[in-house]
């Protein structure tokens, strides 16, 4: 997914996670100046650890982890609320009538990246739309922290739209239904992985939304990893060919993804990230 840093206005218009109280030394006038110890900041256990099992878990491209692991990030992040990373549902932001001016646009903020591992998280409001994309070579867990909102996911079907090697690629792929469901927090981790679990998905937000996305590895341009958009076309659409589908699969729910350019709702602008901040051990 595209993004665009930059940093959100003053006011009302700025995502705010909870503020750290932060202590200040204070002197009182013909008095002797007493110093004022600063509380030292506790970053929530739930996102220490799951900052370091990722670490451990995540062993760089070309990887995927065990079962064993996926089930530890995600039992992690099934625990995890709003709060653990800053955030509560009484924000300005969360409130649903509060009206969004202009086309609602996507923020995303980065608690931590690094060339294995990334922790972000997606700020949806109330009708955004992440479009349907793609995670090259990726395992993605996704936790909705707050809101509500409608996930579709595909994933490639073993077949391949052209057979003909002397004929021109096609942009129109045929992909399998994974998901087309409402999920509305608290509600278990997704996880997505290369080839299966809905690596191409989109959300769309019903009420305002945020959601936790651990990536590894995280996008790369330079490593073969960009994000690449799709359009959905009915599976009657388009002739199949010699590429019916067998008895087995006629139950389940098909459609062709077309390849498409990247689609003027897909940029995000980004914002700092102002929660409790990971230790590196």
């Amino acid at each position: 997914m595209t993004t665009e840093t930059g940093t959100m206005g003053q006011g009302s218009n700025r995502i705010g996670h909870v503020n750290n109280v932060q202590y200040v030394k204070r002197c009182i006038k013909k008095r002797k100046c007493r110093r004022i110890k600063r509380s030292v900041p506790v970053v929530p256990m739930a996102l220490q650890e799951l900052f370091l099992s990722c670490r451990e878990v995540f062993k760089g491209p070309g990887t995927i982890p065990l079962p064993s692991e996926v089930d530890k990030i995600s039992r992690i992040l099934d625990n995890m609320k709003a709060e653990d990373v800053g955030l509560c549902s009484s924000l300005q932001f969360f409130k649903p009538n509060v009206p969004v001016k202009g086309s609602p646009r996507v923020t995303y903020t980065t608690i931590y990246k690094c060339a294995n591992f990334s922790l972000c998280i997606f700020f949806l409001p109330a009708t955004g739309v992440i479009p349907l994309h793609n995670h090259p070579g990726m395992t993605v867990f996704s936790k909705l922290l707050l809101g509500k909102m409608h996930i579709k996911s595909y994933d490639w079907a073993d077949q391949t739209t052209n057979t003909d090697d002397s004929a021109p690629p096609c942009k129109k792929r045929l992909a399998k239904l994974k998901a087309d469901d409402v999920f509305t927090s608290p509600c278990s981790t997704s996880v997505l992985y290369p080839t299966t679990g809905g690596n191409i998905h989109s959300f769309t937000a019903i009420t305002p939304c945020a959601v936790l996305d651990v990536l590894g590895p995280p996008y790369s341009m330079e490593d073969g990893r960009d994000c690449s958009y799709y359009k959905e076309h009915p599976y009657a659409s388009f002739p199949n060919g010699e590429m019916a589908l067998t008895k087995e699969e006629e139950g389940e729910s098909y459609g062709w993804l077309e390849e498409i350019e990247m689609p003027e709702n897909s940029h995000m602008d980004g914002i700092e990230y102002l929660g409790p901040q990971i230790i590196e051990i």
